[in-house]
């Protein structure tokens, strides 16, 4: 807790008068331009890695960035898309996995959780993703089918997402894209889906290809998994 206290002294004495003209701006409204739903995973800082100032991203975090398909679950994820969609008229979601992600490691060991009932019915909203990777590379190694089953898992949220009735009617009108990122801790690296090519691609431009995923072939995963 002391870290936590001086970190608020020198954002207090240090930080904040830099930018109060911008929190003075954002004390009554909020307008920002993206859900972004990731990982609760203490390495992973959207704001840090997007470099977004306060009042750019409005942050959905939990354990395995996972989206409840409509209709199965009320709860923090779901209020926060409906808000963010509805209420604060965002124009991108973002669902973001990362590397080394100990949710997504307990998908392949369920046996790891069998002390966290709560965690164990979570994740079962990433049986879908793990569904294919068991299907579809039962002999690939450990690390390489973790890489796989992360980028699974993030199409099987956004498969979830376009479930909800305010994300697919903002989709039909062509007012909400839906974007697939992978960020890799060690490198500082993201990974973002291209619907195109079904493949994640180096984020190397400023123009994000859309993750709206069509029929694909399975198997280029392991080609860009290493």
């Amino acid at each position: 807790m002391e870290k936590l206290c001086a970190g608020y002294h020198k954002f207090k004495q240090d930080v904040f008068p830099e930018m109060k003209g911008l929190f003075e701006q954002l004390a009554g409204e909020q307008h920002p331009h993206a859900l972004f739903v990731t990982c609760a995973d203490s390495r992973v800082l959207p704001s840090l890695f997007t470099q977004s100032d306060p009042g750019e991203l409005f942050i959905c975090r939990n354990v395995g960035n996972i989206v409840p398909p409509h209709g199965e679950r009320l709860g923090g994820v779901v209020s926060t898309i409906e808000y963010s969609v509805l209420v604060l008229g965002v124009k991108n979601i973002v669902v973001c996995g990362h590397s080394d992600c100990g949710a997504m490691r307990a998908v392949l060991h369920p046996e790891r959780i069998k002390q966290m009932p709560t965690v164990e019915a979570w994740l079962t909203y990433a049986e879908l993703a793990r569904r294919v990777v068991e299907d579809n590379y039962p002999d690939m190694p450990e690390e390489q089918r973790l890489g796989v089953l992360i980028r699974e898992n993030i199409l099987a949220q956004i498969d979830h997402l376009k479930t909800h009735p305010s994300v697919a009617t903002r989709m039909k009108r062509g007012d909400l894209q839906l974007h697939g990122w992978f960020y890799e801790i060690h490198t500082g690296a993201v990974e973002v889906y291209d619907a195109e090519t079904h493949q994640f691609v180096p984020l190397e431009s400023r123009l994000l290809p859309a993750a709206t995923p069509r029929p694909r072939r399975l198997k280029r995963f392991a080609e860009v998994v290493r």
